[in-house]
């Protein structure tokens, strides 16, 4: 396909959280990984509201807790392996009990790590987070829709867990998207399969009903956030 516009959800999550960084109840976490997860954007034009908690995660989780307590709406961010995994017990017992309003930046997603090995693909981030008490998830689809996505999680109330992936991959929404929290949205018509998606396998399945479309099956592909 001509003129596919590629870009990475993680730097969408930096240029929101700058635009973000004009209210002043903004604060951004991160754990010695700003410029992998793009939170060196924020840090860039608001160093006094930028904390590095250093390769620390678990206590990155705590601070965040704390922060959040004296009314800051706060984003920590790392890779979902540290985010989800080492740090599941502060998210689970500090930040979603409580229900506090701390932001989760997880990014490097999935297997689109690939280079850094095993130890680094998070394939179950989601499963962790969907069961956690007061969590909400938001795992967008391309840049377009992971930048309004960041700006919704700011202003909704509780914790929030954003999925977002190291790789470019293509734009499936147009410029006039607008997000929704919540909402699953219906990218093709078709009326013999329907294929749903989240996150960046929402072009692969784009692309495996193209596919099927070749063999004469007509599939319906929908996304959810």
């Amino acid at each position: 396909m001509a003129d596919v516009i590629k870009c990475a959800t993680r730097d969408a999550y930096g240029n929101a959280l700058k635009a973000l960084g004009q209210r002043d109840d903004i604060l951004v976490l991160d754990a010695d990984l700003a410029k992998a997860t793009k939170t060196g954007v924020f840090k860039k034009e608001y160093p006094d509201r930028f904390i590095d908690c250093g390769i620390a995660e678990c206590n990155m989780m705590g601070v965040a807790a704390g922060l959040a307590t004296t009314g800051y709406t706060v984003f920590a961010s790392s890779f979902a392996m540290f985010t989800a995994g080492r740090a599941y017990e502060q998210v689970r017992n500090s930040i979603a009990y409580p229900n506090l309003n701390v932001k989760i930046g997880a990014t490097h997603a999935g297997i689109s790590v690939g280079e850094d090995g095993a130890s680094h693909q998070c394939c179950e981030d989601i499963a962790l987070m969907r069961v956690v008490p007061n969590m909400t998830i938001i795992n967008p689809a391309d840049d377009i829709e992971a930048y309004q996505a960041v700006l919704a999680a700011a202003d909704h109330p509780g914790p929030v867990y954003m999925r977002f992936g190291r790789l470019a991959v293509p734009r499936v929404n147009a410029d006039d998207y607008q997000f929704e929290l919540g909402k699953g949205v219906t990218l093709k018509d078709g009326c013999d399969v329907t294929i749903v998606a989240t996150g960046l396998m929402v072009s692969e399945a784009l692309d495996a009903a193209e596919a099927l479309k070749a063999d004469g099956i007509d599939a319906r592909s929908t996304r959810t956030c």
